[in-house]
């Protein structure tokens, strides 16, 4: 990981809708993992796509009824 390619994203938790923020790393790549809410503690399912056409890191919150491997 290069801290200096850090990147913050802010989002909400599915959970309780506390706001939280994490530190993303495109250098790594896609992403898909689990990140837990600082507030509620439950597991927040993320996934990471980088978009290099337009410079663009999505960052998405997946739903509860996914299944996650």
């Amino acid at each position: 990981m290069n801290a200096d390619k850090l990147y913050d994203a802010g989002l909400r938790c599915p959970h309780c809708g506390h706001r939280i923020h994490v530190s993303i790393d495109p250098s790594e790549g896609a992403q898909d993992y689990l990140d837990e809410c600082a507030a509620c503690g439950s597991d927040i399912h993320l996934i990471v796509k980088i978009d290099e056409v337009a410079d663009k890191i999505i960052v998405r919150v997946a739903s509860d009824d996914e299944n996650f491997y």
